[in-house]
């Protein structure tokens, strides 16, 4: 793929790195490719080994021009079984096994399976349907006798030690912060990461522990809200709630999917995308894209329609977690995954909107946004847009609605810039262009010229503030001509 078809796309990819994709070749392939976000995943490895591959981002990132950010995913409160006494252990249909949180009794060759969430037996009751493993395992409750569950395996498997357990149709909930998620954090804290994933959260209020430890520590990490609870969207109150608390959301369709049931999940995934929007928030589609690629050199048609219906969706970016962190072709499934999205990108319903028409706004800033979006869309000649921005807040807002036009977004702070290379449509320059220039605009129109984006007689929108160095207060929208 060529860095003109990069700049074309639109929607994000978002890398998890790992094993398969932690050398500086790789990862500078995967950057090459279009990756504009990685992910250091703090369910896995250590913390010099997260360190490692952060430094090594910036680096390669920096070899190349490019504004790539890092995304911090900290492991939460997954509720496991415990360490099995053997490697595994086959589970037959109708067999009978004892789910038990008293450790000292359990003992998996006996099918008795120590659990270390301790509230199992006070939240579950006959009836209920466990899943293990994502969902691959399934055991109904029969019984509940003091610390043992009593289950009968409805859908056979191998189980491994250090599975998850779920709840079909949830409510096995812990703390959201952990202990170690607390330890993760203040790594990524001390590399001044762009973003911290919060894993499991039901409510706004789960977020508070890594909002407090960040103004704590003056960290401007934004913080997304992954959504993976049945709790979390039991109704569409309770998606907003999670989605106005969080600077950005992941639909986390993993844990998510074994919950509420695949077949309930596709509508959830657009709802929680088109709240996301309203919201003005970037929204991540997640897990199982293109799963078949951890082993095979292409995807199947199935992997690519669910990245394409996505995009159509009106996603921010679309996740790899498997398919580079352990995968045989972490840059082979970079290349499907931008491929796809251009093509899903080419759908009419992608090239221009008349969302937010007949709203009115209260802040000057949005209503600039949304200006310079529509003239876009509807002034001849038009062929990008500028903004210059302190925060990133204006590209943010622009990017809401569909265009097919570029929003060039230039601003004089790298960590700006690499936190929207997340926002949908933004391609972030960095340049000091706050620091007294004569002539902004001129300066503006130059700097996208350099990157092969104009041509004489092309017109550009730009916004700007006269606040420098505030952000928030974009007031001014030009329509200019490029003259060479």
């Amino acid at each position: 793929m060529t860095p003109k078809e990069i700049r074309k796309r639109r929607t994000k990819i978002v890398a998890t790195l790992g094993p398969a994709s932690s050398t500086p070749d790789v990862i500078g392939e995967l950057i090459e490719n279009g990756v504009n976000v990685f992910r250091l995943n703090f369910s896995h490895g250590t913390h010099d080994q997260h360190r490692q591959n952060a430094n090594t981002v910036r680096a390669e990132s920096e070899k190349r021009n490019r504004h790539v950010g890092i995304l911090g995913d900290l492991q939460g409160p997954k509720i496991r079984i415990g360490e099995l006494q053997t490697e595994q252990k086959q589970l037959h249909e109708d067999q009978a096994i004892v789910l038990t949180t008293d450790k000292s009794t359990a003992d998996s060759e006996k099918d008795r399976v120590y659990v270390v969430y301790t509230p199992l037996p006070e939240s579950v009751g006959a009836g209920d349907t466990l899943l293990l493993d994502d969902g691959l395992i399934r055991m109904q409750v029969e019984s509940v006798e003091g610390k043992d569950v009593n289950c009968r395996v409805s859908q056979a498997g191998v189980l491994k030690s250090r599975k998850g357990i779920n709840r079909l149709g949830g409510g096995l909930s812990a703390d959201a912060i952990t202990e170690k998620d607390l330890e993760d954090l203040q790594v990524i804290i001390d590399l001044n990461l762009e973003y911290v994933a919060v894993s499991f959260p039901c409510c706004g209020d789960d977020l508070l522990p890594v909002k407090n430890a960040l103004k704590k520590a003056n960290c401007n990490a934004k913080i997304i809200a992954k959504i993976e609870r049945a709790e979390a969207v039991e109704s569409e109150e309770s998606v907003k709630e999670l989605i106005d608390a969080a600077d950005a959301v992941m639909v986390a369709r993993g844990d998510l999917g074994v919950e509420i049931g695949d077949a309930q999940l596709i509508s959830i995934q657009k709802r929680i995308i088109r709240l996301s929007r309203q919201a003005n928030k970037p929204v991540i589609t997640a897990t199982q894209m293109m799963e078949s690629m951890i082993t095979n050199p292409v995807p199947t048609r199935a992997e690519v329609f669910d990245v394409a219906n996505a995009v159509l969706d009106g996603t921010d970016a679309v996740m790899l977690s498997g398919e580079t962190a352990a995968g045989k072709f972490p840059v082979k499934v970079v290349k499907a995954m931008a491929e796809t999205a251009l093509g899903a990108e080419k759908h009419p319903m992608m090239r221009q909107s008349s969302y937010r028409v007949d709203r009115t706004f209260d802040l000057v800033d949005e209503s600039i946004a949304m200006s310079a979006m529509y003239a876009a869309n509807h002034v001849s000649g038009v062929t990008a847009i500028i903004c210059l921005t302190e925060s990133g807040i204006t590209p943010l807002l622009a990017s809401r609605l569909s265009s097919i036009l570029p929003i060039f977004a230039i601003s004089p702070h790298v960590a700006t810039c690499r936190r929207m290379a997340l926002y949908r449509g933004v391609i972030p320059i960095y340049y000091d262009v706050m620091a007294g220039e004569s002539d902004l605009w001129a300066k503006a129109i130059e700097l996208v010229a350099e990157r092969g984006a104009l041509e004489v007689g092309d017109r550009v929108a730009i916004t700007c503030g006269d606040l420098h160095g505030k952000g928030g207060s974009t007031n001014t929208l030009k329509i200019l001509e490029y003259k060479g």
